[in-house]
């Protein structure tokens, strides 16, 4: 009989989920929470799954402050993976063992890496797998925690009934579009309040279900009819979006300041259904008004299916 007096949170954890954060530290401050609420020193195999510049680097560096990736944000090896070299005899080895199953298949065969994430574990060592989903079969079992990252992060626990990887990977995959879109279409509109109407950073930035909330300390004295018009001319060039540097993107012809340079569309025209809501909304408790922007159109992101 299961005494569930005994039972902690995170053992009756099915999965939980939360708005990605643009930008490289309102991440950083999401996975540190995460990482204390959810994170167990016994948590031996962690999985990370998530497309391509959906912010899984940024993510795992904030759950693990301080361990070594094996790999960049363009997916160029940096070091070879510390964990086909661990010995258990050797007291200098590490305790904590990232490596990206993406990168690694173009060199090692599946059963190579399986050994080495199966030895490190039965040795007490945890393993960071980014892609999990691309080994999980191999490997034969599931990891005891999962983070996925798209529009949300969605935490998981998996029970022998799930969630599974591949269904972490349906809804990661049909949600991201949502957030390029609107990390997009948010850096558009704060650089149309910086140039046009002289808002300069520091303005707050927020998150909602597809799109975004700039927060004003004081009631903008700016139209949004015409704010969007302004918006909306950049979006139909359809002009590239592309890093220009550390902390920089390039949006058509001009650049501005970007922490998450990797999280957007390659295009302005990419950008589908954008729009203001015609007021400003006060938040009494802030005492702020919020500038909100959608992106998109309501659709279900299969989350009902994740535990099929």
């Amino acid at each position: 009989m299961i005494n569930w007096l005994e039972k902690t949170d995170n053992e009756l954890l099915i999965y939980s989920s939360y708005y990605a954060p643009r930008g490289r530290y309102r991440l950083y401050k999401l996975a540190g929470l995460l990482s204390q609420r959810y994170v167990l020193p016994i948590d031996y195999l962690v999985g990370i799954i998530g497309a391509e510049g959906s912010g899984k680097s940024t993510l795992i560096k904030g759950l693990f402050p301080g361990m070594e990736l094996t790999n960049d944000d363009d997916g160029v090896n940096l070091t070879p993976a510390p964990i086909y070299d661990f010995e258990p005899d050797n007291y200098l080895s590490g305790h904590t063992f990232h490596i990206d199953i993406r990168y690694e298949l173009a060199f090692k065969q599946q059963y190579e890496i399986v050994d080495a994430i199966n030895k490190a574990i039965s040795h007490g060592r945890r393993v960071v797998v980014e892609h999990f989903d691309l080994i999980y079969k191999a490997l034969g079992y599931n990891a005891q925690l999962l983070f996925g990252i798209g529009e949300e992060v969605l935490v998981a626990r998996p029970s022998v009934f799930g969630p599974f990887p591949p269904n972490i990977k349906h809804i990661v995959d049909k949600t991201i579009k949502f957030r390029l879109m609107a990390h997009s279409a948010e850096d558009i509109t704060s650089y149309i309040l910086e140039k046009k109407y002289n808002f300069t950073r520091p303005v707050l930035h927020s998150d909602i279900k597809h799109g975004f909330v700039i927060n004003f300390n004081e009631l903008p004295k700016i139209d949004i009819n015409e704010l969007e018009n302004n918006v909306m001319d950049i979006i139909k060039k359809g002009v590239s979006i592309y890093p220009v540097g550390e902390d920089r993107i390039g949006i058509g012809d001009f650049d501005m300041l970007c922490t998450g340079t990797r999280t957007h569309v390659k295009k302005t025209s990419d950008i589908e259904n954008f729009r203001l809501i015609k007021e400003y909304r006060y938040n009494p408790i802030s005492k702020t008004y919020l500038l909100i922007g959608t992106i998109g159109k309501k659709e279900v992101a299969g989350f009902e299916d994740i535990l099929d």
